[in-house]
């Protein structure tokens, strides 16, 4: 766990902002979260901001107890946190990225994640990067420092899972070497041939067997191509085994079972903007913006802890549940009929 080297003077600490993420239903900043608690400055939430240093580490020790590390589904995305009204040059993890959700650049921060779906379906991150250019890297050296991270804290997947964007032959063959299998997305027109030596583009193979094709990767090997089509769009996708004698046995079956994990990355990154206000932060130094991102993504890990502890039934409901007494009150008393701002409409 991290080592605390100083004892920080801020009267707001971490199981009060992540509190706080999980139950306002406004966007978040510390004046905020001062006149909600009354009794807590403006200048407290900022300091336990700034002095506080998370790491990806403390993330994964702060999850590890609450899933099976074994045989699981490790999936690679990443996704861009909106700031429309930031000023880059104020902030610096702030800067111009390509946004799936407007189909294209906008600004915002860029967060890469590694999200684990164990055996029993608990779902939960267990590392992640906030994208800075000054790091000189690109998304795919972040995903290879955080596998190499994640697999030398004890995590032992079975599968690693991920996009066109992450299916670099450099990415491939270092997920080969750690003895795993994998599923990722390719385009359609990467080179693949049924013989070695003559080489088409994915798009163009004519048969995709119910079971998947296979056929070889040029520069890679071996591998299971699989065609999915929805609303007259083509998806291709290619399957590797860990052990090549394996890769005879996947079926069309487990291609879905493990596609189907790796959809949980999306829906998590929905997840931690609409009810963990991961987008929602007001200060522009790296180290609290960092702060905040890490405990947006604990805010998480706390509602996934709930789904599996039957406590709530998706992440969705303690949010929507929270003010239904509130409400039921106001309605039930007229309250509206009283309400001042009613009065002098």
């Amino acid at each position: 766990m991290r080592a605390i080297t100083r004892q920080s003077t801020a009267r707001c600490d971490t199981k009060q902002y992540i509190s706080y993420l999980l139950s306002d239903p406004l966007s978040t900043s510390c004046t905020r979260l001062s006149k909600v608690m009354g009794d807590v400055s403006h200048d407290s939430v900022n300091r336990f901001l700034l002095r506080e240093e998370f790491s990806p580490s403390d993330l994964y020790h702060e999850v590890a107890p609450h899933f099976n590390n074994k045989g699981g589904i490790l999936s690679i995305d990443d996704s861009v946190l909106d700031k429309p009204y930031s000023d880059p040059k104020k902030s610096h993890l702030v800067d111009y990225y390509w946004s799936g959700k407007h189909h294209s650049v906008v600004k915002g921060c860029n967060i890469i994640t590694l999200f684990y779906t164990d055996p029993e379906n608990a779902r939960l991150p267990v590392n992640y990067r906030i994208y800075d250019k000054a790091d000189g890297k690109s998304k795919n050296d972040y995903f290879l420092e955080m596998l190499d991270e994640v697999l030398s804290w004890g995590l032992l997947p079975a599968w690693v899972t991920g996009d066109c964007w992450y299916s670099s032959l450099k990415n491939l063959k270092h997920v080969r070497k750690n003895g795993l299998n994998f599923l990722f997305g390719v385009e359609g027109n990467r080179l693949i041939s049924v013989e070695k030596g003559s080489y088409v583009q994915s798009q163009a193979l004519e048969e995709y067997p119910a079971d998947g094709a296979t056929v070889y990767l040029k520069e890679y090997g071996k591998v299971k191509l699989f065609k999915q089509t929805r609303k007259n769009v083509s998806r291709y996708y290619i399957i590797s085994a860990a052990q090549l004698d394996d890769l005879d046995d996947m079926s069309n079956g487990d291609f879905e079972k493990v596609h189907a994990a790796h959809w949980n990355i999306e829906i998590f990154h929905r997840a931690i903007k609409q009810v963990c206000h991961i987008e929602h932060f007001q200060v522009r130094q790296t180290q609290a913006v960092s702060n905040h991102i890490h405990c947006s993504l604990l805010a998480f890990v706390q509602l996934e802890i709930m789904t599996l502890k039957q406590e709530i039934k998706n992440w969705y409901q303690l949010k929507k549940n929270l003010f239904l007494n509130v409400i039921r009150q106001f309605i039930s008393e007229g309250a509206c009929i009283r309400c001042p701002v009613h009065l002098h409409a």
